[in-house]
């Protein structure tokens, strides 16, 4: 179907699932979860193609990223019934005010109406946007990159069959079949058809939707993430922050990019920082990480000469770039200029850094000795997430069930006039 046919039939089963209760909404989660499990084979057929396809194509850490195994699909699922058990907020009443003349107001969440997402190469996206969507009212387009779009593809025929038993129509869940730039400049044009476009991806793509949408857009994704470590930082706390924020799954958004360290410590944390992600790493049989030095760090540990655009890179990939600092003041202004809003860390034992970094930090998610990594829903305790939000209007950081409602006004009375 051409994608305009796809957006159409979404609109036909608008009403249907934007009105559907909490029980018949968990019930075809319950269902879509258990779909998804009973449809394993198929699944992984998909992706293996789809693997074997992107083989040369695209780096390692990306073909990480759009592999499936059973226990991934388990997660998935897993994911799906975390949902149920979480409030629904469709229809719940954030305010209620009492006029004088008797009026009551009651300003009511209620769902977006049809929700795109535009997203690249990871599978796990096709279920946790569908289910977020179905368990908050909202019909889910799907625009798979064309990497992933054999399973993306296996995983939406597994979620309809859930709804269908569960009575929601199955066309309340959609995948666009064009995966060509046009598709997606279409979603963005799509006004009457589409009621928010959440475009998950790299730079460019955000920047597409940026000059192209004449649709509501949040903008999500792109994070370069900053570790401050300061000059009175825990050492094994910074390493194992360190290790974890770069290396437990560099190919995603809240991966650590940029590594910043008080000039007062740096003579002792960087030899330990170089032994831990390079030398410890090759001795266990593991990628090392690539380290690229300012002028400061490369006069005291060997690495790569860091570049004109290294702290200003996604790199998505086991190499971190490294500047050394004179002052925690001078980390926050580093990060004002060169971060993306996403996730950004301070490593301290004191209270005053601490308390100056999370309060000039103006990024979605600023952490206190903890890892970037955390930036998640499930971690978040939303369930699921439909994308990690970097701008600040209606939506900011992991985006949950609660972020995919609008509300209106519901005013009730015994026939007050004006």
């Amino acid at each position: 179907m051409t994608t305009r046919e796809i957006l159409e039939q979404a609109v036909t089963a608008k009403i249907a699932i934007n009105s559907a209760d909490t029980g018949t909404k968990n019930k075809a989660l319950a269902n879509m979860a258990d779909e998804l499990l009973a449809h394993t084979d198929a699944i992984l057929e998909a992706n293996k193609q789809d693997v074997e396809a992107a083989k040369g194509k695209i780096s390692d850490v990306m073909i990480d990223r759009l592999m499936l195994d059973a226990g991934r699909i388990e997660g998935m699922a897993k994911g799906i019934r975390e949902l149920i058990c979480l409030e629904d907020p469709a229809g719940k009443v954030i305010r209620t005010v009492e006029r004088p003349n008797g009026i009551i107001i009651e300003k009511t969440a209620v769902p977006m109406g049809v929700i795109a997402i535009i997203y690249e190469s990871r599978p796990n996206v096709t279920s946790d946007a569908a289910a977020l969507c179905i368990k908050s009212g909202n019909v889910c387009v799907l625009r798979s990159g064309k990497e992933a779009w054999k399973s993306a593809d296996a995983v939406v025929k597994a979620l309809k069959e859930g709804m269908r038993k569960s009575g929601l129509p199955a066309e309340g869940i959609q995948l666009i079949e064009d995966t060509s730039r046009e598709s997606s400049v279409e979603l963005m044009k799509a006004v009457g058809y589409v009621d928010l476009l959440i475009p998950r991806g790299g730079p460019g793509l955000i920047r597409s939707c940026v000059e192209n949408a004449k649709v509501p857009c949040i903008q999500t994704g792109t994070g370069i993430c900053h570790v401050y470590v300061d000059a009175k930082a825990d050492f094994d706390k910074a390493l194992g922050i360190i290790e974890n924020a770069k290396t437990s799954r560099p190919s995603v958004c809240n991966a650590e990019e940029v590594l910043l360290v008080h000039s007062a410590v740096a003579e002792k944390f960087l030899p330990l920082l170089q032994k831990k992600l390079v030398e410890d790493r090759k001795e266990k049989g593991e990628i090392p990480v690539e380290l690229r030095l300012c002028d400061r760090a490369a006069k005291i540990i060997s690495g790569t000469p860091a570049g004109a655009d290294d702290f200003d890179t996604e790199f998505l990939d086991y190499i971190l770039a490294v500047k050394v600092v004179d002052s925690v003041e001078e980390a926050v202004e580093h990060i004002s200029k060169h971060s993306t809003g996403h996730s950004e860390a301070i490593i301290t034992e004191s209270k005053e850094a601490a308390d100056y970094f999370t309060m000039r930090v103006d990024s979605a998610a600023v952490y206190v000795n903890v890892s970037t990594r955390f930036t998640d829903g499930g971690e978040f305790g939303l369930g699921c997430e439909m994308g990690i939000s970097t701008q600040k209007l209606h939506a900011r950081g992991p985006m949950g069930l609660e972020e995919l409602c609008t509300y209106k006004y519901i005013i009730r009375g015994e026939g007050q006039i004006r």
